[in-house]
């Protein structure tokens, strides 16, 4: 009886290592850039960071415009800043006054 002898290739052993090394390296590449991973850590502590500095220039403003509107409120009325109001919701001045414009800002 005749038998056939094949000779083994090796490419059959290295299907299966092949394969892992694709799966690990794609988990791999995802832990360090994905949304979740490594690199992400940094990129949220610097939106964090903006967002806190963002944050903390609203309280001030948001102070300022609180305190503006304590000398408006009913128990404490200023006529000085009603005055100021008025003059410029209507843009009127009178004829002997000086008008200094200011920027916000200062």
């Amino acid at each position: 009886m005749w038998t056939r002898h094949h000779k083994r290739r090796n490419t059959g052993r290295l299907i299966v290592p092949a394969i892992a090394i694709l799966v690990l390296s794609y988990f791999g590449f995802h832990a360090y850039h994905g949304d979740y991973g490594l690199n992400a850590k940094a990129r949220l502590e610097t939106r964090a960071a903006t967002l806190e500095e963002k944050l903390e220039a609203l309280r001030k403003t948001r102070g300022e415009l609180e305190e503006r509107v304590s000398l408006l409120s009913d128990g404490t009325l200023e006529k000085d800043m009603l005055d100021e109001q008025a003059r410029r919701a209507l843009n009127l001045a009178q004829d002997n006054e000086i008008v200094i414009f200011r920027n916000r800002g200062d």
